[in-house]
């Protein structure tokens, strides 16, 4: 049976899994759920994810959720070298697309809701500083490594942890702030957005 990848596309964990899937050659439906569309909330979704989160992917009656897991699944299912063999290679690209959903993400949640959603119960002042300042240290120790490993996150080539990357750089050139200035995510970015899927992910549309 054909992959079912259930989420919307403005939300950059449905993003991780979609760019994965398109780069691994893995045919799929696409599903849009979650506000404002389609509320994950419903029993119908419940069971399938009691999270009512997005994506969630069904491979022949096998429910997954929480993205990076997927992109694991999806990589190594596929045989993709975007998910290395060798041990140690792999486990450097899990340490930094694991930093990626656990570091990175949440210390620009706030900011973002407050900068680009326009939110207006995220006008804390203190909080939306703090926001940035975490935000900013994570992007910089993202500089740091794309400068020592050759412009890629790890072993020097495209792997799971640029495709994570890059949208979490999306959301750092989306947002409307005063952000420092950083070389090497910014090629890094520029040329993933410039390939034929990542311009399909790292777009206007979907900030």
């Amino acid at each position: 049976m054909r992959l079912k990848v259930l989420g919307r596309v403005s939300s950059s964990n449905v993003r991780k899994v979609l760019w994965t899937a398109d780069l691994c050659g893995i045919d799929y439906e696409h599903e849009i759920w979650g506000m404002p569309h389609r509320d994950p909330r419903v029993p119908e979704f419940l069971a399938l994810n009691p999270n009512a989160t997005v994506p969630v992917i069904i491979d022949d009656g096998f429910v997954m959720w929480e993205s990076s897991a997927i992109m694991r699944y999806l990589a190594q299912k596929s045989g993709s070298d975007l998910w290395p063999e060798e041990v140690r290679q792999r486990a450097l690209v899990d340490q930094w697309l694991t930093w990626q959903a656990t570091e990175l993400l949440p210390s620009w949640l706030y900011a973002v809701t407050a900068f680009l959603a326009k939110n207006p119960a995220f006008d804390d002042p203190e909080r939306i500083a703090q926001s940035v300042d975490k935000w900013s240290a994570n992007m910089r120790m993202a500089e740091a490594r794309l400068a020592e490993g050759g412009g890629y996150v790890a072993n020097g080539r495209l792997s799971l942890a640029d495709l994570a990357l890059a949208l979490s750089s999306h959301r750092w050139f989306s947002t409307p702030f005063d952000r420092p200035e950083l070389p090497a995510v910014t090629a890094h970015y520029q040329r993933l957005k410039a390939t034929e899927a990542g311009q399909k992910y790292l777009g206007e549309a979907t900030p």
